[in-house]
């Protein structure tokens, strides 16, 4: 018998402990002391609503799933069809293979191959650390293709603090949000205000969202989310590098249970490869520049 997700894979440090998934490398569970810091999936589930897992080589939608590279015309597998969209990447539900398994860390690799809409090949690589700091996740890709490939990178944990948002406090470190049509697809930014404003501190309430944010704010090279209960104190912080310029956050419908809001770091926003905003243009193999890798992390507050 095959779970789900497939191999488990566990790492514990310094209190710390999470399960990463052979299906899409997803972080399936992650704590601290025993407190939950994500709000993932059973052993015996798949992920459910992207919960955990990794998007490369894009992260959020394409529009139709068409778009032009160097002057191809291109179309991927429309794997949104509700909004006619291509989603995520081409690695989520992946068989992902371990490189390296130590009591600490884990890392994975998946080659993803020329193929109908993304006619490159590209290694993708990730390695799940954890120590007294928290979790660091780092996300690789190299381009195996004569030729330059474009790419993004994204993650969908969901941050939770006991079993419900409601009366959380969040911290978004973002200045503008973006605006999208009925499709979610961009048509344009704004300051943030009102029910999109988390610059400061500020209980979530009803508010749904599923929302690009950007201008972040870096400290030390760093913008970091905070989700903390304030009757308790207790908390999440999750981080992401400069290569970072974009947070989509998602909460769950507010007419049904919420114990996790997605905060999902991204290298490119919603469209990218028709926009070309974010995006990365990996230079042919061998070549200086067919390489990128960027990080983020988790810890407790």
């Amino acid at each position: 018998m095959v779970l789900p997700s497939g191999e488990q894979y566990e790492i514990a440090a310094a209190g710390y402990a999470a399960v990463v998934t052979e299906s899409g490398a997803a972080l399936r569970r992650l704590s601290h002391h025993g407190r939950d810091l994500v709000d993932g999936f059973g052993e015996d589930e798949m992920s459910s609503q992207c919960r955990g897992q990794l998007l490369m080589p894009w992260p959020n939608r394409i529009r139709d799933g068409r778009y032009s590279f160097e002057g191809r015309d291109l179309q991927l597998g429309l794997t949104d069809p509700g909004h006619h969209n291509a989603s995520h990447g081409l690695a989520r539900w992946a068989a992902w293979t371990v490189e390296e398994h130590t009591p600490t860390s884990v890392s994975l690799v998946y080659r993803v191959m020329a193929q109908s809409g993304y006619p490159w090949a590209v290694d993708l690589h990730v390695l799940y650390d954890l120590s007294a700091e928290g979790l660091v996740v780092t996300q690789t890709a190299t381009n195996l293709a004569p030729e330059p490939a474009p790419y993004a990178s994204g993650a969908h944990p969901y941050l939770c603090v006991g079993d419900a948002i409601e009366d959380l406090e969040l911290h978004l470190p973002a200045h503008e949000r973006i605006l999208v049509d009925d499709r979610l697809l961009p048509t344009g930014t704004e300051a943030v205000s009102g029910d999109y404003d988390f610059t400061s501190p500020r209980r979530i309430g009803d508010v749904d969202l599923d929302t690009g944010f950007g201008a972040l704010t870096h400290v030390d090279g760093r913008a970091t989310t905070t989700l903390v209960d304030p009757a308790t104190s207790r908390g999440v912080a999750l981080w992401v590098d400069e290569k970072h310029g974009w947070l989509q956050v998602f909460t769950p419908p507010s007419d049904g249970p919420r114990p996790g809001i997605a905060v999902e770091p991204m290298t490119a926003p919603a469209d990218a490869f028709n926009s070309g905003t974010g995006v990365v243009v990996l230079a042919p193999a061998g070549q200086p520049g067919d390489e990128l890798s960027v990080s983020w992390g988790i810890h407790a507050l």
